[in-house]
């Protein structure tokens, strides 16, 4: 009885687990929205005249007093900008604002501010030119309660009471701790450097590689780590802890790749075994979406106090050193306690979501989406076809179907929870359509190839996934991204003849099935108006089955 009931609790965590993954915002589902939603989610008069060229962040953070204190030197592309929109979420202040020597005023408006860079009336025939400005910043930052999925900066001890620290901040933003341009769509183009001063005896590890460590007074030390690559706001991130490291080299597909590892001090020897599962997923998605986009920066896993969350080039690690996820399948197939789901999952974000970043958060279906499909992919890889399929129809049990999974534009919230296993189903779908693998693989490599480093819309994804398949899908991408019906295909047998029908679909939905009639599979062509096939004089008259690879309902009508 105990070993049941709390299988219904597990089953019942799943189910909500997609709403609660995608983000810290609670209300995905609102309808209305305030101007703070638009100044937060859209590309405003105060971003833009302005591009993110770099950041140079610096932090210390007090463990007991959970505050934190630092600065942002940001290189933007001025392109006359006078008032310049800088988010940082209450509590959370700025001190002060230098820009050539001189401080700049600043108001707040709720979880920004307005900083007046100039006269509007001197920004007349303004040639665009490199600026700098540094921003000094103090406060406690919100606590996060249950991260990944709720944001903000953690405070956590590990098992020997060493203080263990990082930020989690997916959808509510990395303005929650430090001042930035809050928007996906202008990441620093030159990439970004953070510094973190910790006690001696404690280890700061963050994106990229590790530039220096530098002893400060007061038994402290100052960590700086550097990206080269263009990096969204929400990647950049410190992990704080006991830290030891190992490391590996990866013969890639661009070279020597270096992958490394830094856990807690006492999870040396559970880490080294585990990880083995990080050469395995490089060379699945290398095969699959083409080289990791971040040679330069490396590759990391390191151990945080959190399940997990895609940070660039340093992919946060809490999965409990166990195969599954927390050591459950979340396909219930058995195919899912073959590796391990943080490493794979987070791992995958690399190319959809850190190198091809959605412009809006309601596109969000294009980190997720594709995200949850590389797990079917290394599935396949690794262990065949036909278990990669069973492993991404055994996930449609958590698709909820609730709201469309693209959410409301320029308001910073998301779609649907089912931006993971249901775009995920979607796309399996559009890869039996593609017809082979050899081209669906083309297209995946192809986008990581065009899109490379770049943010995009769900429009681009949509036109190209059509072009190279030379296929329109844009009634099926309508019917699964934008709607939350699920097509029903309505079938009756008359004289071993069987007619056939879409219902509850989009309009003029182009979405091609395989079927079985009792022998070899045949493709049919359903619209809203019944259609006709007769099989042969061989057909039983009874049978009649779609293949399960497609995420569809079959009704018998009578």
């Amino acid at each position: 009885m105990a070993h049941t009931n709390y299988r219904h609790l597990l089953v019942a965590c799943l189910l909500v687990l997609p709403q609660l993954m995608v983000s810290a915002q609670p209300l995905s589902k609102q309808k209305e929205f305030t101007r703070a939603d638009t100044l937060r989610g859209s590309n405003g008069p105060g971003r833009q005249l302005w591009d993110v060229l770099h950041y140079e962040i610096d932090v210390e953070p007090d463990y007991a007093t959970k505050t934190i204190k630092g600065s942002n030197f940001i290189r933007f592309l001025d392109k006359g900008v006078s008032q310049m929109q800088l988010d940082l979420q209450q509590p959370m202040e700025i001190d002060s604002i230098i820009k050539d020597g001189s401080r700049l005023g600043f108001t707040r408006d709720g979880n920004l501010y307005w900083v007046t860079v100039r006269n509007e009336a001197s920004n007349a025939n303004f040639t665009p030119v490199q600026a700098t400005i540094n921003i000094y910043f103090s406060g406690k930052p919100r606590e996060a309660v249950r991260p990944p999925w709720d944001g903000g900066w953690i405070w956590k001890k590990d098992k020997n009471n060493n203080p263990w620290m990082s930020v989690a901040c997916q959808g509510l933003g990395a303005s929650v701790w430090y001042p930035c341009k809050d928007i996906q769509s202008d990441e620093p183009d030159n990439g970004a450097i953070l510094h973190v001063t910790v006690p001696d005896s404690l280890m700061a590890v963050g994106n990229g590689r590790l530039l220096k460590q530098q002893a400060m007074s007061g038994g402290k030390t100052r960590y700086s780590w550097q990206v080269t690559n263009p990096i969204n706001n929400y990647n950049i991130v410190p992990y704080i802890g006991k830290y030891v490291h190992f490391s590996e080299l990866y013969d890639g597909k661009k070279g020597k790749l270096d992958m490394d590892y830094w856990v807690l001090d006492y999870n040396l020897e559970k880490a080294k075994k585990q990880f083995t599962d990080a050469p395995r997923m490089m060379k699945a998605f290398e095969y699959w979406f083409g080289p990791y986009p971040f040679y330069a920066d490396g590759f990391k896993l390191v151990e945080s106090p959190h399940l997990g969350m895609e940070h660039q080039s340093a992919t946060a690690y809490g999965n409990g050193y166990q195969n599954g996820f927390h050591g459950s399948d979340l396909s219930e197939t058995g195919w899912g306690m073959k590796w391990d789901f943080i490493i794979i999952h987070e791992s995958g974000h690399e190319w959809f979501a850190n190198s091809i970043t959605s412009n809006d958060i309601a596109d969000m279906w294009i980190h997720e989406g594709f995200t949850n499909y590389s797990e079917t992919l290394f599935t396949d890889y690794y262990f065949g076809t036909e278990a990669g399929n069973a492993y991404v129809q055994g996930i449609r049990r958590l698709i909820s179907n609730d709201i469309p999974i693209i959410g409301p534009y320029g308001v910073n919230r998301e779609g649907s929870g089912d931006m993971y296993y249901k775009a995920g189903n979607m796309l399996h779908l559009v890869r039996q359509i593609t017809g082979s693998d050899k081209k669906f693989r083309k297209i995946l490599t192809g986008l990581n190839k065009d899109f490379y480093h770049k943010t995009v819309t769900t429009q681009q994804v949509e036109d190209y996934i059509s072009e190279k398949a030379g296929f329109d899908f844009s009634s099926i991408f309508n019917q699964y991204l934008r709607t939350t019906m699920i097509p029903v295909l309505e079938y009756k047998i008359e004289n071993k003849a069987v007619s056939y029908r879409w219902s509850n679909a989009v309009d003029n939905l182009n979405l091609p099935v395989k079927v079985s009639f009792g022998k070899k599979p045949k493709w049919i062509y359903p619209s809203s108006a019944w259609k006709t096939i007769s099989p042969g004089k061989w057909y039983d008259g009874k049978t009649f089955e779609a293949d399960k690879n497609f995420y569809i309902t079959v009704k018998h009508a009578g």
